[in-house]
């Protein structure tokens, strides 16, 4: 983490070979309501709606760049949207007059500006790749290797419901082409074993689903629901909050792991696999500060051989298009899948683009992240265009 002092050294250099400089950076905020009706997760946590924070970062040479953070709600990550709007606010007028398209800089300047924070710096981070992108004529998913999967496979989230209504919500989706399913489970063991067997009965033999209790379970009540899932052709996704718990509840069981919220830093991954033996790790991009971050683990993941899955944790156009440019550069026979939450939201401020196909999705092949964004209508929380050394 570079001190204060060395951020006027950053935008100096950047100043004598004539690189491009950020000149404004706009907050918005907007409503995102969830499609579905009501989503509900372990441990009472629901939602209808939720607060969007949209970035726009614009430059001197003309070109605008859009970044996303949209949590969901206020007990299920470290995070609240008011807290992320206060963040940007601190980190805008650090970043006035810096190059967007010098990612390394970008982060050594927000690092020596404020600690933590990722959940904000993602947004800032996201921007900055959009514009990478448009100042080079190319889209983010060449510039994070390749594409190297035309379309993908995409899940969707069953909320938490009863076991009949878990299992109707996935044959109507299955309707409409998606074959990968996240059971949202955590309460009472016995009952979660009762919802993921109905959900089962009904799937297509192609179908993947996977148990999710987003670290809901207590150590107990993991193991008690670990062992009725025995046998069924599922995953179990982060059974306890931390990966030790979970790996404590999974020790005895033969079912695949799949570890998530507990999952921050490259070194969290090789405690993933050869710790905790997960086979699989879902990405969320705003939880680990940002593509830049995102794209290392998830070639780190797929260089240990595992699994991928690359998501965030709420949003709508935006964060699916950042999605989407990970997940086609990334290798097929080590991708799982993706989620495109602006098919579970309204959140359309770029058109509903982009689209998912038959449950499966692609990525725009635009410069940058290839969506154009519409402000109108959008709140305006704030623009910063001095800055602060």
């Amino acid at each position: 983490m570079p001190p204060t002092h060395a951020i006027p050294a950053l935008r100096q250099h950047e100043k004598r070979f004539g690189l491009m400089k950020i000149t404004s950076i706009d907050c918005f905020g907007y409503e995102l309501h969830y499609a579905h009706g009501e989503y509900v997760m372990s441990g009472n946590r629901a939602a209808t709606s939720e607060v969007g924070t949209l970035v726009r970062v614009r430059t001197d040479e003309g070109l605008e760049g859009w970044g996303e953070i949209t949590p969901l709600g206020d007990l299920y990550l470290p995070t609240h949207w008011a807290e992320v709007r206060a963040a940007l606010h601190t980190l805008a007028p650090r970043l006035i007059g810096a190059d967007p398209t010098n990612l390394s800089g970008i982060h050594r300047i927000m690092n020596g500006t404020l600690r933590g924070s990722g959940f904000a710096k993602s947004a800032i981070d996201v921007a900055c790749w959009d514009l990478l992108g448009k100042a080079s004529g190319l889209p983010v998913s060449a510039l994070l290797g390749g594409v190297l999967q035309e379309d993908f496979p995409l899940y969707e989230a069953v909320p938490l419901r009863t076991p009949d209504e878990m299992a109707a919500f996935v044959t109507e989706r299955q309707e409409a082409g998606i074959h990968r399913f996240q059971l949202k489970v955590g309460n009472d063991p016995h009952d979660d074993v009762t919802r993921t067997r109905a959900v089962v009965d009904v799937a297509d033999p192609n179908t993947l689903i996977v148990a999710d209790s987003n670290g809901g379970w207590n150590l107990r009540a993991a193991q008690i629901a670990v062992s009725g899932l025995a046998g069924l052709p599922i995953f179990v996704e982060q059974p306890c909050r931390s990966t030790e718990d979970s790996l404590f509840a999974m020790r005895h069981s033969a079912l695949p792991l799949v570890l998530d919220e507990s999952i921050l830093t490259p070194q969290d991954v090789f405690h993933a696999k050869n710790v905790a033996g997960a086979v699989s790790i879902n990405i969320k991009i705003s939880r680990v500060g940002g593509l830049t971050q995102a794209a290392r683990m998830r070639d780190l993941m797929q260089e240990l051989d595992m699994m991928v899955s690359v998501e965030d944790a709420w949003g709508g156009d935006i964060v699916t298009a950042a999605v989407s440019h990970l997940a086609t550069s990334t290798r097929p026979e080590n991708f799982q899948n993706a989620s495109f939450m602006n098919d579970w939201t309204d959140g359309h401020v770029a058109g509903y683009a982009p689209r998912s196909v038959d449950g499966r999705g692609s990525a725009p092949t635009g410069p940058g992240l290839g969506i154009e964004v519409d402000a109108s209508g959008l709140e305006t929380v704030f623009s910063i265009t001095e800055p602060r050394l």
